[in-house]
């Protein structure tokens, strides 16, 4: 894996994924989705957190895209990378255009914002001012 993004590295975040399973799996497994409730796909012993953590290390994965490692802000802004115009900052000739730039992840899907992101650069490395030139 290129980029390891060190699930689980702090014990707090273990802590807080097991606590929260068993609260889904106290949820699902109550009586009232008896009526409705299939073959789990994943049965873990309720209570049994060896089980739980196994579960959930094995299973674990990003399910949102990373945004942000490429953070947009002003030159003052120690964890900016690129400018309003998505150049890199002390690199010429070097912009980022892609989700990476987003300040902060969205709260729906990150494929309509990058496609936002790369018009809106296309137009400014065309030179074209997409407020009044369109």
């Amino acid at each position: 894996m290129a980029i390891d993004p060190k699930f689980f590295a702090d014990n707090r975040d273990m802590e807080v994924m097991i606590r929260g399973a068993k609260l889904m799996q106290d949820v699902l497994e109550g009586a009232a989705f008896d009526g409705i409730r299939g073959k789990m796909l994943y049965e873990v012993e309720n209570g049994n957190e060896a089980q739980l953590e196994e579960d959930i290390r094995n299973r674990a994965d990003t399910q949102y895209h990373p945004v942000g490692t490429c953070k947009m802000g002003t030159s003052d802004d120690a964890m900016a990378v690129v400018d309003n115009e998505l150049k890199v900052y002390g690199v010429d000739r070097l912009r980022v255009i892609d989700a990476s730039v987003m300040p902060k992840v969205t709260t729906g899907n990150t494929n309509a914002p990058t496609i936002m992101i790369a018009e809106k650069a296309a137009d400014m490395i065309r030179g074209i001012n997409t407020v009044s030139d369109k």
